[in-house]
């Protein structure tokens, strides 16, 4: 386990020899003066408060280059939040101030410090005199990449002043002095402080040390506020109603950074025609399933209004695809760190990249058609492309947001039948793919159950101010966007009823009406 000393005798001066390999040269922050120097080289020391004072030498990592760039990637995004360097170049070491630099060693010289992974001096960063830290790689795994990656944030989250973070239970009993986290997948969430060898998620936390349940470490405060350095610069604004910076969608990625529980990233797009509209937020991560990301994102999507469509924060993972149909005009969009079934946002912090679609794409159009026909939904569809077609994935959904795939066909088809087997109606649409690996999905229909035989309710649906709904009985309405946001509810009445939609903004709308005995879902056009 990672453990920390505490120094108890008077500082001596280091001396130090620097070896030189052929190793990667990272920084992660080349302007930034406070350092923290990742040395797998191998290392001569001279320090009065390792061995007594005896000199000794620490053997390299003996760690491949892919190795080592995965290391300073987890370190590098473990402290991203802050104006802070790290690096694996000695020289950018050097040439740092003495009382805000680190060196952490790599090494498999683990003998003469047994039964830990890693060992430093609690707030070392700002002594001014070289004394190292140290992360036994030989120990974890050995040379895990993630294990030797969090020892070494851990041991230097010592050197610039934190405990450990540790678990009580409900009487205040010490129950682990390193907090190992709670969660599975890739939600899993640790302290940095604590035990994180075994979650994919670990943060910087605020929480009890080994020395109290009532001793709680604020980390962020101690990091920004004891070694010289504090946050990095904002790069956005907050605020959609104040100089939000405009994008394009492009797969030109656009970066950002959430440095603190409180910062808002806000953006402002435009869409050119109604459209299908999907963009990706990913929190950076070294492998598949947001390995090693510490931001856990959520993205708010708001209308030219400014008026909130939907809140996108999956419980399940840690990155926002968006994936709706939008109306062309001006939107706005906020991303921030948030909290899960595991932690809360206090920790979720890191760098992120914005990734959608523009310009003129070979597939110029997909129009689908369809209708129920006996106890089939027969659909059809017609497409005008510059390219070939290479498939053409036929999706269905019963709420018109979230579609899964019902069959995939060759490029030639132009025509597919299919039997629900649920009694509902149906929204369909395609994803069209050309042989440029350029996508585009077809407008959205729906189809009736194919079971009923007569409808209750006759409906407007090409509207301008009022919805109209003639009922054989009455029943209850619930007006959605095609978000699934809900635009009105209430009770109607057999006969002639309307819905006022004279301040709804042009769009598709869903309607679902029902009574005891149906349930009808009808598609509005409000022009």
């Amino acid at each position: 386990m990672k453990k920390p000393s505490t120094p108890c005798m008077l500082l001596l001066a280091l001396l130090v020899s620097f070896n030189v390999y052929s190793l990667p040269q990272l920084s992660s922050l080349p302007a930034a003066t406070a350092t923290i120097f990742l040395n797998f080289n191998g290392e001569n020391v001279n320090n009065s408060l390792w061995q007594g004072g005896t000199p000794f030498t620490c053997a390299p990592a003996g760690m491949t280059d892919a190795q080592i760039t995965e290391i300073f990637n987890r370190v590098s995004e473990d402290y991203r939040p802050f104006n802070i360097n790290i690096t694996t170049d000695s020289t950018v070491f050097l040439a740092a101030p003495l009382n805000t630099r680190i060196m952490v060693i790599i090494t498999s010289t683990s003998a003469w410090f047994p039964g830990v992974g890693g060992v430093s001096y609690v707030g070392s960063f700002t002594w001014g005199d070289d004394t190292p830290c140290f992360v036994f790689c030989d120990r974890l795994g050995p040379n895990s990449t993630k294990y030797v990656g969090e020892c070494c944030s851990h041991e230097s989250g010592h050197t610039v002043g934190l405990s450990h973070q540790s678990t009580y239970d409900g009487s205040c009993n010490l129950t682990a002095t390193y907090n190992v986290g709670t969660g599975s997948g890739q939600v899993a969430w640790a302290p940095i402080m604590g035990n994180s060898y075994y979650r994919n998620m670990s943060g910087w936390n605020n929480g009890p040390t080994p020395y109290g349940c009532t001793a709680v470490q604020d980390n962020l405060s101690i990091i920004t506020s004891q070694n010289g350095f504090t946050y990095r610069q904002d790069d956005y604004s907050d605020d959609i109603s104040s100089n939000p910076t405009a994008i394009n969608l492009s797969p030109v990625p656009v970066n950002g950074i959430i440095s603190t529980s409180t910062d808002l990233d806000a953006f402002k797009f435009t869409i050119a025609v109604n459209s299908n509209f999907r963009i990706d937020v990913n929190p950076y991560s070294i492998g598949a399933n947001n390995s090693g990301a510490d931001l856990d994102v959520k993205v708010k999507l708001y209308n030219a209004a400014k008026v909130l469509i939907n809140n996108y924060d999956p419980t399940d993972k840690m990155n926002v695809s968006i994936d709706t149909i939008l109306n062309a005009g001006d939107y706005y969009m906020v991303i921030q760190g948030a909290g899960n079934t595991n932690t809360s946002d206090y920790g979720s912090l890191g760098s992120y990249t914005i990734t959608g679609l523009q310009g003129t794409l070979p597939i110029h159009q997909v129009s689908l058609s369809g209708k129920s026909e006996k106890n089939k939904h027969m659909l059809n569809w017609n497409i005008i492309s510059d390219e070939a077609i290479q498939s053409i994935t036929v999706e269905s959904s019963l709420t018109g947001n979230n579609f899964s795939t019902v069959t995939h066909l060759n490029g030639a088809a132009n025509s597919y039948g299919y039997t629900p087997y649920q009694h509902n109606d149906v929204y369909y649409r395609l994803k069209v793919t050309s042989v440029l690996n350029q996508t585009v999905y077809s407008n959205t229909i729906v189809l009736k159950d194919v079971d009923k035989t007569a409808s209750l309710f006759t409906v407007s649906t090409f509207v301008r101010n009022q919805l109209t709904v003639t009922a054989t009985a009455g029943y209850h309405y619930q007006l959605n966007d095609v978000n699934g946001n809900i635009i009105a509810k209430g009770e109607g009445k057999q006969g002639f009823n309307q819905v006022n939609m004279d301040r709804q903004p042009s769009g598709m709308y869903i309607l679902q009406l029902i009574n005891n005995n149906q349930k009808q879902t009808e598609r509005i056009i409000k022009q």
